[in-house]
């Protein structure tokens, strides 16, 4: 397996870091380059060349407070600028929970530096309806142990969120914790550790943005093919069965549910998920 390069990108304002790690074909993971290297397994970059990037939300040093400047296009365009900068060609474009969205946003707008699309662990939206739906998927699950322990940390949250408000999403991720992992007692703080997050986009990017979108909007024209991993135990987003409104939109459209996972299904069942993703490429020849 080849070794790790890394670096930054300078996108505009912004100092976006990234990282490079396995071989075979290319893969551009959207979100963090510190948080997603240590959510995937050493085997999937046996056969995959794994390029993890920063998104405006998570650039170090980032103090801009203009929702302007963190748009749907914009974060898009990142994408594009990083990905022509560290000159990968086509690639495989994978989104984790909202970064979902940003994927299947940019391979509408660029479908010809697009092979395949992966999305994991998100719903059609993040609309007040969908996240009631979390709510009572939660609700009528027999758990009595998980959500007693996230109404304790739940408990915990308001005062947790104002000590330090600039670390809001990342208290967030780990009181949530019962909703997001299958085995709910799971520290995830080391996978946060080393890094940093500008509240003002994560606010309006998954308060607004997230709240308010229509994937469906041009999707007729996508021919790429689709892959969708959801966990079965996953409370964070919307349930699975959200999917049924729009999934005849896709022209090509793999889902899969993972038994034993939550919010993470490349983390919580590694050796599952690595043999369903490397099977559907396999599946699927590129376009």
């Amino acid at each position: 397996m080849s070794g790790r390069d890394s670096g930054t990108i300078r996108c505009g304002r912004f100092t976006l870091q990234y990282a490079i790690e396995g071989e075979g074909r290319p893969v551009l993971v959207i979100g963090s380059a510190l948080y997603y290297p240590r959510l995937f397994s050493q085997n999937l970059r046996r056969h995959l060349r794994m390029v993890f990037m920063d998104h405006r939300g998570f650039a170090p040093g980032n103090d801009c407070t203009d929702a302007g400047e963190y748009t749907l296009e914009k974060l898009t365009g990142d994408i594009e600028q990083v990905r022509r900068d560290l000159g990968l060609g086509k690639v495989v474009i994978l989104g984790h929970s909202g970064h979902a969205f940003m994927a299947l946003d940019y391979a509408r707008r660029y479908p010809q530096h697009v092979s395949h699309v992966v999305m994991l662990n998100v719903a059609p939206d993040y609309s007040a309806a969908g996240h009631a739906a979390a709510e009572r998927y939660l609700a009528e699950s027999v758990c009595p142990e998980r959500k007693a322990a996230l109404a304790a940390n739940m408990a915990r949250l308001p005062a947790a969120m104002e000590a330090a408000p600039e670390k809001a999403f990342v208290t967030y991720c780990l009181l949530t914790g019962p909703k997001s992992w299958y085995d709910w007692t799971f520290d995830a703080a080391p996978l946060w550790d080393g890094i940093e997050t500008n509240m003002t986009m994560f606010n309006h990017v998954w308060g607004e943005v997230f709240r308010d979108i229509d994937i469906t909007v041009g999707l007729d024209a996508l021919d790429r093919p689709v892959f969708l991993g959801l966990g079965r135990y996953d409370y964070l987003v919307p349930p699975p069965w959200c999917w049924e409104a729009v999934r005849e939109r896709f022209r090509d459209l793999t889902i899969r549910v993972f038994e034993r996972s939550s919010h993470a299904p490349c983390f919580e069942e590694p050796a599952a998920f690595d043999a369903e993703l490397l099977g559907w490429l396999d599946s699927r020849p590129a376009v």
